[in-house]
């Protein structure tokens, strides 16, 4: 159900229009006054129910203010029963230049653009978070993000749009609710005092309207984004942030005559970074900190004090270099001897299939990924002129690890190390490097590597990159699981067996030049007990269902210590983090594991032999695919078909009129089933062959529906009419 406000614009008209017709309950909302805000008439929402109507649609009016928003969405309560969509689209006039705008003029454009957006939203917020699905669309516009002339009210308001659903997206992720903000330039009432007719003839609403249909649908994914759109073209804007300069020294007064020798420096955007996040925009703000404290002071009357370093190193040429390529030869001993070394022991039943080779289950864990990959790497980091890239220096910041299929649990895998980017932290270098795996042809794992070089910064680098896959903080509330090891004081020499010799990890006099007062457990250790407890808490240890991995190494660890993983599921992603339980301190930060969710793999299913339905399905399908555009136009939606044989389901059909051309074929939906229909094999032949009326099956309790039961009607037409069943 999709609520629209202000559809006496043009865009609200073609909205409402386009909605509709792909099927959607629609309340139109219009206060009905004219463009500066004065007047009220219901004539505007009327018009477009009844072209709606008339073209077959669904749709009622409402006539409130969207200063009313409870009573806008329970209107759409009363109406339909649910509210999904929510398209800010009201707003008035009154350009005036900035020194000639009365407090009326300001007051009335912020609470109609503004605070209306607000509290129609609001309203309507709790209603989607307990459906877990909702899609909230703000009208911000150009004069927002650039500003005009004469529209400093306006301007103002649209802006706040932005900022407003930015928020309400990151504070919606979680419940399925999306909120993205489109800048539209099409003609309308509010156009005409800032376009000439031609051009508002040419920027016709219907080029805006399919951009927010698609912001709108259930299987777009995109959240907290800004979109101008108009014409036919449709662009996505982002910040954009210079490199900055750092103008005081540790201990020195930061002056005015500081801040105009680095200047240019400040303004300059050669390799700018794109923060997406406020925790990317202060990020760059601690690592100033740490650079002004490690670097003391410095020259504050000079605009080129790196210069010589920079230009000794030539970043351009590093990225993308390959450096080498290995290979690596295992048998089950391996996969058993990482097991054992992040914390595996036969005391829990569950592991014996990752500890014992003749085991029917007998597999890998997903994160002995990193084991062939770390080889490559620590081989290949590079000598680069001009840095001091000192292995003896190095520290092993972050790690990420993605799956395409489960790893093997012996034979040869090849592994081929890139430079993927090197970052200037100010204190240190940032070396980010990829290594993709491969099992013969096929590419079975990437690892990306983040090392931080200590002291080999201040080259005048870039700070920031978007190859780098990023942390993500856990969810504000308590943690959905915990799981506690306790480590042995020999974890580190067992899990050292496993190919990271470091002695770092084993002599306590290497231990001690380092810093440590004794031997640190490896870091990937640490990632491969937190791994191992969400594969068991949300997957149930089916190592099929593990997608990917990225952690942010805090704080060292020492054997014996014990390990306590907090873990919070959000839809398929799960955050987490571990704590060394002793002290309190974060071992790693930011963490997540991605996961299949179970309903996307095969179903483990009866078997089908003997099924009559999978003949009908696969015949359904053959002729469909002569028809599918023209059926995908007529349909659009998703059929499920659980077969059952013997009270138990044997097996799942879906007939997808919905995505692409349309498609056939066996499991459940990939995307979201509009209808569900359940019924055994037989019942399902009696109702194809006639002997069953369809109505009586589903009366009688043969056949189940679940969801949208009036999609039934439009199946009926695709049974008699294109199948010819």
């Amino acid at each position: 159900m999709v609520l629209l406000s202000a559809v006496t614009k043009s865009l609200g008209r073609a909205y409402a229009l386009a909605f509709a017709e792909r099927g959607a309950s629609v309340v139109v909302n219009d206060l009905g006054g004219d463009f500066k805000g004065y007047g009220k008439s219901s004539s505007a929402a009327d018009k477009v129910v009844s072209e709606i109507r008339a073209n077959g649609g669904k749709a009622v009016p409402n006539y409130d203010s969207v200063e009313d928003g409870e009573k806008l969405v329970k209107s759409a309560l009363e109406a339909f029963g649910r509210i999904d969509i929510v398209i800010n689209n009201a707003g008035i006039l009154r350009d005036r230049s900035f020194v000639r705008i009365s407090d009326e003029d300001w007051d009335i454009i912020h609470r109609i653009h503004l605070r209306g957006s607000f509290l129609v939203t609001r309203a309507a917020w709790n209603h989607m978070k307990n459906q877990k699905f909702g899609r909230i669309i703000m009208t911000s516009s150009a004069a927002g993000i650039y500003g005009n002339f004469g529209q400093a009210n306006y301007s103002a308001a649209k802006l706040g749009l932005l900022g407003l659903s930015n928020t309400i997206a990151i504070e919606g992720r979680k419940y399925n609710i999306h909120c993205n903000t489109i800048a539209p330039t099409a003609g309308s009432r509010l156009t005409q005092t800032v376009m000439p007719q031609d051009l508002i003839d040419a920027f016709k609403p219907e080029y805006v309207a399919p951009l927010v249909l698609w912001l709108c649908h259930e299987t777009c994914m995109e959240n907290g984004s800004l979109f101008e759109v108009g014409a036919g073209w449709i662009g996505k804007l982002r910040w954009e942030r210079s490199l900055g300069a750092i103008v005081r020294g540790k201990d020195q007064p930061m002056t005015p005559e500081a801040v105009r020798d680095k200047w240019e420096k400040v303004c300059d955007f050669n390799n700018a970074s794109k923060p997406r996040s406020i925790q990317e925009s202060i990020s760059v703000l601690n690592d100033a900190l740490s650079q002004i404290e490690s670097q003391g002071s410095i020259s504050m009357n000079s605009t080129n004090s790196r210069s010589v370093v920079s230009s000794a190193v030539d970043t351009t040429s590093l990225v993308g270099r390959e450096l080498t390529t290995k290979v690596y030869k295992y048998t089950h001993l391996e996969p058993i001897l990482y097991a054992l070394g992040v914390g595996m022991s036969t005391k829990d039943p569950d592991h014996l299939k990752f500890l014992f080779e003749g085991s029917e289950e007998f597999c890998c864990l997903p994160t002995f990924g990193v084991i062939p990959a770390q080889t490559s790497m620590f081989d290949g980091v590079p000598s680069i002129p001009g840095l001091d890239m000192d292995l003896a220096k190095m520290l092993h910041g972050e790690q990420y690890l993605e799956l395409y299929k489960p790893l093997p649990t012996s034979g040869e895998l090849r592994s081929v190390s890139t430079i993927a980017d090197l970052l200037d932290k100010g204190s240190g270098a940032v070396l980010l490097i990829d290594v993709n795996t491969y099992c013969g042809k096929d590419l079975v794992c990437y690892n990306q590597f983040s090392l931080f070089f200590v002291g080999a910064g201040g080259f005048g680098g870039k700070r920031t990159s978007e190859k780098a896959k990023v942390t993500v903080n856990p969810p504000k509330r308590p943690p959905d699981a915990i799981l506690s090891d306790v480590t042995t004081s020999d974890q580190a020499a067992l899990y050292r067996l496993s190919g990271d010799w470091n002695p770092l990890h084993l002599d306590p006099s290497f231990a001690a030049l380092g810093g440590f007062q004794k031997p640190i457990l490896h870091g990937l250790c640490t990632f491969g007990f937190a791994a191992r407890n969400v594969l068991k808490q949300f997957a149930n240890n089916d190592v099929t269902r593990f997608k990917a991995i990225k952690v942010r190494f805090a704080k060292p660890v020492f054997p014996g210590q014990t390990l306590q993983t907090e873990m919070w599921k959000e839809g398929n992603r799960i955050h987490f983090q571990t704590k060394v339980k002793e002290t309190g301190d974060l071992a790693i930060a930011g963490g997540y594991v991605d996961i299949v969710s179970a309903l996307d793999k095969p179903s483990a299913l009866e078997p089908t032999a003997g099924l009559q339905s999978d003949l009908v399905f696969e015949e359904i399908g053959r002729r469909i695919k002569e028809v599918g555009h023209e059926l995908v136009r007529k349909v659009n939606a998703v059929f499920q078909w659980d077969i059952t044989k013997d009270g138990k389901t044997a097996v799942q059909w879906t007939i997808d009129l919905k995505n692409g051309s349309g498609s056939v074929y066996q499991g459940p939906a990939r995307s979201s089933a509009d209808t569900t229909f359940t019924l055994s094999d037989q019942d399902f032949m009696d109702v194809v062959q006639k002997k069953t009326n369809p109505q009586k099956a589903f009366f009688s309790g043969k056949l189940k529906v679940k969801g949208n039961i009036m999609l039934s009607q439009k199946l009926e037409m695709i049974l008699k009419d294109y199948a010819k069943l």
